[in-house]
């Protein structure tokens, strides 16, 4: 497309029930676009009132996936970025909460001139500048809308996108409802009606579908694709199924067979080039069929919903399939570590991992694990929290140093390895100050960071002797340099710094010890892992071929 034509939308609805995977078929759909050379954006946009999720339990939400830019947003963003390899900011994730505040300042500042605020025009009118905004320099902007259907918190959002279409016309506006096709047991037959009835309710609202992706368990028979193409005003063509898979990176595969783009290809103008996904379906294939495995323990504590660990968990999915293997992670509960001990609970794994987390609950159980795997020569990954601990064990193990802790677990600890600075600068560089007494939301170390990286050392190796990289933190605490010296002494160095700050500590006297305070996992993706994931699967296999 040339620069002058204007961005076209594609708007993601949803159904009957929530988690029905609108965020994996928007990346899918996104995914096919880019391959067919278009620039292609996507946008989150979430009914719910939060002003974005970084506050909200794991429990409640999943992981919060965090951008360069520092935004803390939903999951979902991590999945666009994992499908479109690209990096996604602020702009690609609002919220309700977002929309009202922005609408209230401005009627505080007088901008609207003493008019009365109402949901229609100024809250519909400020989630149509944002989806507009988002789109800028696009050619395809998919824009993904939170939840399903009928809830009332949604109605604005549909709104929005209902007089978008009708503003920018036919030819640059396409809608797909994403809905369930559920299977009877007891009947043996799939049922259409859910999905008839939510059609209807979106009719009510005012948009039409162009296209139905049906989630399903199974392949649906032409005769039921004919009575929903009939019932519901969609061509048999715009009827695509979303069959459970394998792994979601076989969806965009599945979709391209179905010859998804070409209805849209169709409404839209858009070019119809077969996309090049020689490359991505190397890697599925290796991801459904490796011909290798690793055993790594993942040490946390949010084992009972393991999306709060979502990023985490698919880039070993991506390493495995760069190094065709698969990662299986053997999920342990850190209090069982304590309880059981270490060599119980580790005795068979072949690289041990201690992610992020907050909280004291299972922290002993945690550095116990680092303090198996320093002292069994296992390789060892600890990313954020996971980095801290592994210094706090070190000073309580090797330094023998008395009352070693984090401030955050014990703010009166005699020796506070792990401590919340007061001062910081920001990754836009400008300064921030945080307390105890903080509020809990935007007052962390988010998004990217340079990190220098020291010579000879294993983070340089790993990252291809890059002198300086970037990565992307969620934090609120800091190592504490005072024992930098002594540790360095015992051979505990570190490798990475941020302006002063302690960015990565590795042992030198170990096969593979390495501890990151940035997340690595935000920034990897299937056709591009990150490189110290990759690097600490890499170094498990070896530590399994060797014995």
């Amino acid at each position: 497309m040339t620069p002058s034509q204007e961005t076209k939308y594609i708007f993601v609805t949803g159904g009957v029930l929530s988690s029905l995977g609108k965020g994996i078929a928007a990346a899918s759909l996104a995914t096919l676009l880019k391959h067919i050379g278009l620039k292609v954006s996507i946008l989150k946009a979430d009914p719910y009132i939060n002003v974005d999720p970084g506050t909200m339990s794991p429990l409640e939400h999943g992981e919060v996936f965090v951008t360069d830019d520092g935004a803390e947003t939903d999951l979902d963003l991590g999945h666009y970025e994992r499908f479109l390899d690209e990096s996604l900011s602020q702009a690609n994730n609002f919220t309700t909460g977002r929309v009202y505040s922005s609408v209230i300042e401005k009627e505080r500042r007088g901008d609207y001139l003493g008019k009365t605020i109402q949901v229609i025009p100024h809250i519909v009118g400020e989630i149509v500048h944002r989806i507009k905004n988002a789109g800028k320099n696009k050619d395809v902007l998919i824009v993904e809308i939170g939840g399903t259907v009928g809830d009332i918190e949604g109605l604005p959002f549909l709104e929005a996108i209902r007089a978008l279409r009708n503003e920018v016309g036919r030819k640059r506006a396409y809608n797909i409802h994403l809905t369930l096709i559920p299977y009877i047991r007891v009947a043996g037959e799939l049922k259409t009606k859910p999905t008839q009835h939510s059609v209807q309710e979106l009719r009510r609202i005012g948009i039409t579908p162009d296209m139905l992706i049906c989630r399903t368990e199974m392949s649906l028979p032409k005769e039921l694709k004919s009575k929903l193409a009939f019932s519901c005003g969609v061509d048999k063509n715009s009827i695509i199924e979303s069959v459970d898979a394998s792994t979601i990176y076989q969806l965009p595969l599945n979709f391209l067979k179905q010859d998804i783009l070409t209805p849209i290809a169709d409404t839209l103008d858009l070019p119809k080039t077969e996309p090049d996904m020689q490359i991505w379906n190397t890697l599925v294939k290796r991801v459904i069929a490796p011909t290798d495995e690793v055993a790594i323990a993942f040490v946390g504590k949010y084992l009972d919903l393991k999306e709060s660990y979502k990023s985490l968990i698919e880039s070993f999915i991506h390493a495995g399939a760069h190094v065709d293997a698969k990662v299986n992670l053997k999920w342990i509960d850190s209090e069982s570590v304590g309880e059981n001990g270490a060599e119980s609970v580790l005795g068979n794994v072949d690289g041990i991992l201690v992610p992020g987390g907050f909280g004291t609950r299972g922290i002993e159980g945690k550095i116990a694990a680092i303090k198996y795997a320093r002292e069994n020569k296992i390789p060892y990954l600890g990313i954020c929290l996971g980095m801290q601990l592994s210094i706090i064990e070190f000073c309580r193990n090797v330094l023998k140093l008395e009352d070693v802790n984090s401030t955050e677990f014990d703010v009166k600890c005699k020796n506070p390895a792990i401590y919340l600075i007061d001062e910081f600068n920001d990754n836009s560089g400008l300064k921030q100050v945080r307390t105890f007494q903080s509020p809990l939301g935007g007052t962390m170390r988010l998004g990217s960071y340079k990190c220098d990286t020291k010579e000879g050392s294993l983070l340089r190796e790993v990252y291809h002797n890059k002198e300086q990289i970037r990565e992307r933190h969620r934090h609120r605490y800091e190592a504490n340099p005072i024992y930098r010296k002594a540790m360095e002494e015992n051979g505990f160095e570190v490798s990475g710094e941020s302006d002063g700050l302690i960015e990565a500590m590795e042992l030198k006297n170990h096969p593979w010890f390495l501890g990151v305070q940035f997340h690595p996992e935000f920034t990897s993706r299937l056709t591009s892992p990150n490189e110290v994931i990759l690097a600490f699967t890499k170094a498990s296999m070896k530590h399994k071929k060797n014995g």
